[in-house]
């Protein structure tokens, strides 16, 4: 026995080449072995089915985010926008303080009757709708504030200092963003009998002769920059010197700049229409969707609403016929007459109208747009609207392509001559039609309001979302060669 282990003692010696070969065939047996004892004896038992191609991606990309998470917890990420900026990036001007900064320091000075301040804090939303208590849930009350409508300068440059595709460096840039305030600022001047066309171009005419000397404007003539201008577009488009508010958009400097404004000119290819800002701005995508929960839900007594004053200097004055309807209407419309009171911020009587009623009267302001169609609307009520510069020819990129699954057009006309009364054209609509539209409503709510947070609501787009990816894609479009530029 001795002599047969010194014999197989060199063979098994791990210095033997042979010894390794021999080893390696037996652990691959062994292996085979235990293998095979667990293997399925029918490739048809579904409990055994290997996972899909789908399957192992899937599992993969999880514990590769897993990992990628653990890092990023302990290591500063260097990656960058550029996949989510596909369309380009924005650079913005920092403009000297007066242009900005100084007019909000002096919202003392900005109407002739009362202070401005409280209207332009909390970065333009405003003071916190606290009156709304007990009218809308407890929990969203956060997210209500009673929100100037002209405020759409100060919301635009709060939230793009803050925007994923904003660049430091302007070379890189594809659309060049101009802080100026010329709304608040030309507002000042619209009311007083005093104020000159001097007066009224002022802060325009500054800010062009600044930005005539910037070489990006040079470069493109203006066809890459864009501005916000929180008034109606007729505000700026003073033709003679005895006609209304300030020139500034008919000066060659603004000619081929886009202009994001509250109300556009159909016809002007730089007007882009964008919500007006209401009272609701939610913190997160929870705040969208239970107010569009509790709006959805919401019972309602009211068939329609009017919420507006008479225009009593005008003559056949529209507003007038549509309250007297609503007067006559056996208790099916609801009334806020805003005559003598101020409703253009919203009070909770408005929101409570709205929020009551299937259907809201939204004839033409004094001009052919109104804030009020955004306060309905965001209440989860079906507009009715008369003149079809009000919406349809306004907020394309905000509101659903097809007038008639979000609303009811009322020829104006026909209700002046008496062929057409509101009450009857309304209750024409079945419950099933009526559901169907308020849900279409309920659906575009994101796009119509402005996030409370300067960065946003993550996972979904609100207004200022829309707004900056519709002027990305304009310039982008701009660029291809079937597209005319003048110089």
């Amino acid at each position: 026995m001795n002599s047969l282990i010194a014999i197989l003692r060199p063979l098994f010696s791990f210095q033997n080449p042979r010894a390794w070969i021999l080893f390696t065939v037996m652990f691959i047996q062994i292996l085979l072995f235990f293998n095979l004892r667990s293997f399925p004896t029918s490739i048809s038992r579904p409990h055994h089915q290997f996972p899909s191609r789908r399957a192992v991606i899937q599992t993969a990309a999880t514990q590769n985010a897993m990992v990628l998470d653990s890092y990023s917890k302990s290591t500063p990420t260097t990656t960058t926008n550029d996949d989510q900026c596909a369309s380009g990036k924005v650079f913005v001007y920092d403009l000297p303080k007066f242009f900005n900064q100084e007019i909000l320091d002096n919202c003392d000075n900005l109407n002739p009757w009362s202070s401005r301040c409280d209207a332009l804090s909390n970065d333009g939303l405003g003071q916190s709708a606290t009156g709304l208590a007990g009218i809308i849930p407890k929990n969203l009350l956060p997210a209500w504030y009673w929100t100037d409508q002209f405020v759409l300068e100060i919301i635009f440059h709060k939230r793009i200092l803050n925007h994923k595709c904003r660049t430091l460096e302007p070379e890189s840039a594809a659309a060049f963003y101009i802080p100026s305030y010329v709304g608040l600022a030309v507002g000042k001047y619209l009311w007083m009998n005093t104020s000159t066309t001097k007066d009224c171009d002022h802060h325009c005419e500054m800010m062009l002769t600044w930005l005539q000397e910037q070489p990006y404007y040079k470069k493109s003539n203006g066809w890459d920059h864009f501005i916000t201008m929180g008034r109606i577009t007729w505000d700026f488009r003073r033709a003679k010197d005895e006609d209304w508010g300030s020139s500034c958009i008919n000066k060659p400097g603004l000619r081929n700049i886009t202009r994001l404004i509250i109300e556009r000119n159909p016809w002007d290819y730089f007007d882009v229409g964008v919500p007006y800002p209401t009272g609701f701005h939610p913190n997160s995508s929870s705040d969208v969707t239970l107010w569009q929960s509790f709006v959805r839900d919401r019972r309602r007594t009211s068939l329609f609403c009017f919420v507006g004053a008479p225009r009593r200097a005008f003559k056949n004055d529209f507003r007038a016929i549509l309250l007297n309807q609503c007067r006559d209407s056996d208790g099916s419309c609801r009334i806020v007459d805003c005559a003598g009171s101020q409703c253009a911020d919203g009070t909770s009587a408005i929101t409570e109208t709205f929020l009551d009623s299937d259907f809201c009267l939204q004839p033409r302001g004094d001009s052919f747009t109104r804030r009020s169609i955004f306060d309905c609307m965001i209440a989860g009520s079906i507009p009715v609207f008369f003149w079809r510069r009000t919406a349809y020819l306004q907020y394309q990129n905000f509101l659903p392509n097809e007038p008639g699954s979000y609303s009811v057009y009322i020829d104006r006309n026909a209700v002046i001559n008496g062929t057409s009364v509101v009450k009857a054209v309304l209750e024409s609509y079945t419950k099933e039609e009526v559901k169907k539209m308020r849900e279409k409503v309920i659906e575009y709510i994101p796009r119509m309001v402005y996030a409370k947070y300067n960065k946003g609501i993550e996972g979904i787009k609100d207004a200022f979302d829309y707004a900056i990816d519709g002027v990305l894609t304009r310039f982008k479009e701009q660029l291809q060669p079937e597209f005319h530029k003048w110089k």
